[in-house]
């Protein structure tokens, strides 16, 4: 068992390690805090840290760093948020400040989140089950190519360009969009793609007309269907170059991770949030997905209809307090703006 003071102790180290990188002695922990006793009596509260695994020696160092395990207690019990100076709140909302649509919202945010910790920062899109179609728009760019955009009633904004065989003059065209507008616009997105995969099977009829409809709503198909697909935004990447010592083994793991998605994906998903919606996992805590190098700190943001989560991963040697209270300061944000949004239309 471990004392209040060793647990103040640990406090201490976590702070100091997180500041300065540097293992951590007892003579520096008498020097920088207030525990009014010798520092004969810290060792003995490090020496019993260290039974239970929470600080271990570097090396031959005769200092101490956390563990996996200490970081976890740290953040459990001893971590308080660190609230956000002035200036910390003014760049979120001026980062923040006039999207143009839900996809320049969340790169915004993921950019601010990297700036404002320097972390690997990462948002996932919002479930759209329940978002309708509002809008959709087709635009010739001549030689059979055309652009379909999609819009939401949740404010996302979605384009693809594809190619059609089929030739149609001005007239032809506008009957073909109408006609494709006509079957999925105030859809839920789930209707409206069994809809267009109806109507790309066995559209209306015969003739030019017809058969542009045919395979515009295959194009259309292909668009709604990444509306259904879990994915990040993220930023801030080459952070963890910077930061390679503070790994002990390769940063690759986290590349691909990056690269991949899914993992981070299926990662946050599990996270289990605290009552503030926030959650950690720490270190080992990742073994599992191929990140024990890393930690990742989350919180939830609503969309309306809807919730999803944004968060941040670096090494087990970050500012949990002031990564914490940045994600969940960015997190309030994000869901009073797309609140506001959803209340405008």
């Amino acid at each position: 068992m471990v004392s209040e003071r060793g647990l103040q102790v640990l406090r201490a180290i976590v702070q100091d390690y997180v500041d300065t990188r540097e293992p951590v002695g007892s003579k520096t922990i008498v020097e920088r805090h207030a525990f009014g006793v010798s520092a004969a009596t810290i060792r003995n509260d490090m020496a019993l840290l260290e039974d239970e695994d929470l600080i271990a020696a570097p090396h031959t160092s005769s200092g101490r760093v956390p563990t996996d395990k200490g970081y976890r207690v740290f953040v459990d019990h001893l971590a308080g948020l660190r609230p956000l100076s002035t200036a910390q709140r003014s760049a979120i909302s001026t980062f923040l400040d006039g999207p143009a649509d839900l996809d320049d919202l969340l790169v915004r945010t993921v950019r601010a989140l990297s700036q404002l910790t320097g972390q690997v920062a990462m948002v996932q899109y919002p479930s759209f089950a329940r978002a309708h179609v509002s809008h959709i728009e087709l635009v010739d760019l001549g030689s059979g190519r055309i652009v379909v955009i999609v819009v939401t009633d949740t404010g996302r904004v979605s384009q693809r360009v594809g190619v059609i065989r089929t030739v149609l003059d001005d007239a032809g065209f506008t009957a073909a969009k109408t006609a494709l507008r006509a079957a999925v616009t105030g859809l839920s997105l789930r209707d409206a793609s069994v809809a267009v995969s109806a109507l790309a099977a066995d559209g209306p009829g015969a003739g030019a007309v017809a058969d542009a409809v045919r395979e515009l709503a295959v194009i259309l198909d292909e668009e709604l269907d990444t509306f259904r697909q879990d994915r990040l935004v993220m930023a801030g990447t080459a952070t963890l170059a910077r930061r390679e010592a503070d790994f002990r083994g390769s940063i690759y793991p986290l590349l691909e991770a990056i690269e991949e998605q899914v993992t981070l994906l299926r990662l946050m998903g599990e996270m289990v949030a605290d009552e503030h919606g926030l959650a950690a996992s720490i270190g080992r805590e990742n073994e599992a997905f191929g990140l024990s190098e890393a930690s990742v700190v989350a919180g939830d943001y609503d969309v309306p209809g809807s919730s999803a989560r944004i968060g941040l991963m670096g090494p087990t040697r970050m500012d949990y307090p002031t990564n914490l209270a940045t994600v969940r300061a960015v997190a309030h944000y994000l869901s009073r703006l797309l609140d506001e949004d959803e209340n405008a239309r």
